[in-house]
């Protein structure tokens, strides 16, 4: 059975087995594929000078970390969980308002949804559609972290100033313990990188992919 999880003095708490899962927050083609729906939107300015040295930048430094993450999780019997941006529907009608003014839609089984190839989920692992900046706020996330018995959330993804931060206030509100891993997240520039992890820090314990990686190697020996 599992132990009950005891903390309420510190965010700086190791990884307990039975008691952790990973969430990769908006791995998406929508926004990291070059056929994607952000980047056919945009303005050819936009592509250049913004959404393309993005997605260069995230497959050359943070998807390699994202992937170790991935594999550390899966190797250590740890629950590895996803959310994408998705509309319940195909014309979007169900979206955020935030999402109906920003001017995007990610309609339901569209290619634009689905998680990037090189991390995709496994036949048995739970993906979770939203439609709102917050995995918290548009989906049953919470409910379904409770019946894992999670009590420790470590979050990956982007963007980091947006949708992966959103997860990490919310989640803290509601009583998890929060884990970010600074590598494993991204967003358009390092100025909005290390401005969001300055701001979000006092929400979560901040460490690197190695920092984080002889934890998961340890839940194999924790009985």
């Amino acid at each position: 059975m599992t132990q009950p999880f005891l903390s309420t003095t510190s965010r700086n708490i190791p990884l307990q087995k039975g008691r952790v899962a990973v969430l990769f927050v908006d791995v998406q083609n929508f926004c990291l594929h070059a056929k994607g729906g952000e980047i056919r939107d945009a303005t050819e300015d936009e592509r250049r000078e913004t959404l393309m040295p993005f997605i260069a930048r995230f497959r050359a430094e943070t998807l390699p970390k994202m992937q170790a993450l991935q594999q550390a999780a899966r190797k250590a019997g740890v629950e590895v969980m996803y959310t994408t941006i998705e509309s319940l529907t195909k014309d979007g009608r169900d979206r955020s308002l935030d999402y109906k003014i920003t001017g995007f839609n990610v309609p339901k089984g569209s290619f634009d949804a689905k998680v990037i190839d090189e991390i995709a989920p496994g036949e048995d692992e739970i993906v979770l559609p939203k439609s709102s900046s917050s995995v918290f706020v548009s989906t049953h996330i919470d409910y379904v972290l409770r019946n894992l018995g999670v009590a420790q959330l470590v979050i990956a993804g982007v963007l980091t100033d947006q949708c992966v931060e959103s997860a990490i206030r919310d989640a803290c509100d509601l009583g998890y313990l929060i884990t970010q891993v600074t590598d494993a997240c991204a967003t358009y520039t390092q100025e909005r990188q290390d401005a969001s992890l300055r701001a979000i820090k006092g929400y979560c314990r901040q460490v690197t992919v190695d920092q984080l990686l002889p934890e998961f190697a340890a839940l194999s020996t924790q009985a």
